[in-house]
């Protein structure tokens, strides 16, 4: 039960049966009514008090559960703000990485310039400052949570089965989620 400093009238009159609160009153319904029906409704009060405390506190934990479930979601949303057009623009890195690894394999300097280098150093570091971080995947153990294989070749040795010998597209993370998954050939 409550303290009496946490009592409201309405609840002195219950407990007292309204014969203390204020006696003018008692005489009068005592005059009018029957004991019997004055108990009945004390009863019917009580219970509906009971009932509404009850609805109270339920809605109120609701709305606490609607806060944090809305706060939530809130800092979700601001973690993947740019989630869509950074995974567009992964194509873009795609075809930088490409240009690169074939100006290095033709040794040919004027496929992939030092311009280009600049280029792909400040888009790359853009993208890495918004969150992105990129899966390394080539060497690693076949994961289909992070990787997709696109291939399966005969592995040289028993140590390379079940992992990941070539990465023909990069997997990357935004945050904590992933938002594409690497591209592999898997060895078997």
């Amino acid at each position: 039960m409550l303290t009496e400093e946490n009592k409201n009238p309405i609840e002195d009159l219950i407990e007292s049966g309204n014969e203390d609160a204020n006696p003018e009153m008692a005489s009068s319904n005592s005059a009018n009514l029957p004991d019997n029906s004055n108990s009945d409704e004390l009863e019917k009060l009580k219970a509906e008090l009971i009932d509404q405390k009850d609805k109270f506190l339920r809605l109120y934990a609701e709305f606490d559960n609607f806060k944090r479930r809305t706060s939530k979601e809130r800092i979700d949303l601001i973690k993947t703000a740019g989630q869509d057009i950074i995974v567009e623009l992964l194509g873009i890195l795609d075809d930088f990485e490409r240009a690169q690894r074939m100006s290095v394999e033709t040794e040919n300097k004027n496929l992939y310039p030092e311009g280009m280098e600049l280029i792909y150093n400040k888009f790359f570091s853009l993208l890495t400052h918004k969150g992105l971080k990129a899966l390394d995947s080539t060497g690693t153990d076949f994961n289909p949570e992070l990787h997709e294989a696109i291939a399966e070749i005969p592995a040289s040795s028993d140590s390379l089965k079940s992992k990941v010998i070539d990465t023909t597209e990069k997997g990357y993370y935004l945050g904590d989620k992933i938002i594409r998954f690497a591209k592999v050939v898997v060895g078997k």
